[in-house]
């Protein structure tokens, strides 16, 4: 073959697009029935917007970027992520000018240049959500429990939810200094990457995926045991409200998130089922993020949802395929143009209608009908036209129904049918 996908990417068929559909279309009630405005942002941005925000010691700054120079001499990246994007148009918009919260969603791709394995390509897509101006972990719950409720509603079982803070500007230097003086020994044992990171940000250290950097920084302190105040009567506030609005929940102190934005909360929710790549969704709390990028200081807390991750969950309990309600059996020149009007007309009203438009005979047009999985067929020959009348066939009972070629009576004998 002389074209294919590049590695990496991959093309989404039937039947895997009606789960895709059932997970957006769920997501989107919930998502109203929250208060949440969809927001559509651009796939490109500015290069800074991601080193800026995500931090130029990450794995996606250092290695993930699919970063170039256009052709006015601009470095832009394919956005790997959703939040950066998010708050530039945020602040960019001034929608911290409305009342808050502001609560917005986005669905679409994202693209990090990484070793493809299973449920991660270099092109994937994300459900995210963002809510702003509010830095009460009242917010914290509801959009936990909002991730919760989607998860639910499309049929996910067996969760784990993971939550933990890791605190602010103020508590977090002395954190990052315990973790410091405890791995100072163990250098030796960390990879390459690690090693750099332990005098930039050592934080980082914990986010590695290398086995013999999960073995070596065992034992590593607690965040928690580190917080100030303010982040731990936040994080017992989380907590107490999780309990009330039931979501259940476990303290992860080694919890952390691989984008440098974030403050306090963070949080994951993993499967089991997915063996090494089990995080299905995640999040956390950005309140320094706005007034990095030159709005006002404002608290903000968001989530993405891997579509990837989910859909393998999910695709044996949605139904992938759904064939017409109606297929019509054209018998002859006459007949063919016919059922092409008729088609349309039924359309007008509801009815999914799939017309054989090529000259066959009826038996292969049953076969047909039967293979794409039809509900009912109706056969239309010269004696039918003539006749003013047909007969609908019932593919699952077999029962058949003599009806005048009237267009609202057979588009209410086919709804009666489904």
């Amino acid at each position: 073959m002389k074209y294919k996908t590049l590695k990496g990417l991959q093309d989404i068929l039937a039947p895997d697009i009606p789960v895709w559909q059932h997970i957006e279309a769920v997501a989107r009630d919930i998502f109203r029935t929250y208060g949440y405005q969809e927001i559509r942002l651009p796939i490109l941005e500015s290069t800074e917007i991601f080193t800026r925000s995500i931090g130029e010691t990450s794995d996606i700054v250092e290695k993930e970027m699919y970063t170039f120079q256009d052709k006015g001499g601009r470095s832009v990246t394919l956005r790997p992520e959703g939040t950066a994007s998010f708050v530039r148009a945020y602040v960019e918009h001034h929608l911290y000018n409305n009342p808050a919260p502001q609560k917005f969603y986005y669905m679409g791709p994202m693209f990090r240049y990484e070793r493809p394995q299973a449920y991660r390509y270099r092109q994937f897509y994300q459900i995210g959500a963002e809510a702003m101006g509010i830095e009460d972990p009242n917010l914290d719950a509801e959009i936990i429990s909002l991730l919760s409720a989607i998860l639910r509603r499309i049929g996910l079982e067996g969760l784990n939810f993971e939550i933990t803070s890791i605190g602010c500007k103020a508590c977090r230097p002395g954190y990052r200094e315990a973790l410091k003086n405890y791995l100072r020994d163990k250098l030796d044992g960390f990879c390459g990457d690690c090693r750099r990171r332990y005098d930039l940000n050592p934080l980082r250290i914990l986010d590695c995926k290398v086995p013999e950097c999960i073995s070596s920084r065992q034992g590593s302190p607690p965040v928690l045991d580190y917080l100030c105040a303010g982040c731990r009567e936040h994080f017992d506030g989380l907590k107490y409200n999780l309990d009330l609005l039931k979501v259940p929940h476990t303290i992860n102190p080694n919890l952390v998130r691989g984008l440098d934005y974030y403050t306090k909360t963070a949080f994951e929710v993993t499967s089991e089922s997915l063996g090494s790549q089990k995080a299905v969704a995640a999040g956390g709390r950005y309140d320094g993020l706005v007034d990095e990028f030159g709005g006002p200081p404002t608290p903000g807390i968001g989530f993405a949802l891997g579509m990837e991750r989910i859909v393998p969950l999910i695709k044996g309990s949605v139904k992938t395929s759904e064939g017409p309600d109606l297929f019509i059996c054209p018998l002859g020149d006459e007949a063919s143009v016919k059922a092409l009007v008729l088609a349309e007309q039924l359309r007008t009203h509801g009815v999914r209608i799939e017309a054989n438009l090529e000259s066959s005979s009826i038996r292969s047009q049953m076969r047909k009908a039967d293979r794409i999985g039809a509900r009912n067929v109706l056969v239309l020959g010269e004696d039918e036209i003539r006749k003013g009348e047909v007969v609908v066939k019932d593919m699952t009972t077999g029962t058949e129904t003599r009806t005048p070629i009237d267009i609202q009576e057979l588009a209410r004998l086919i709804r009666e049918k489904k």
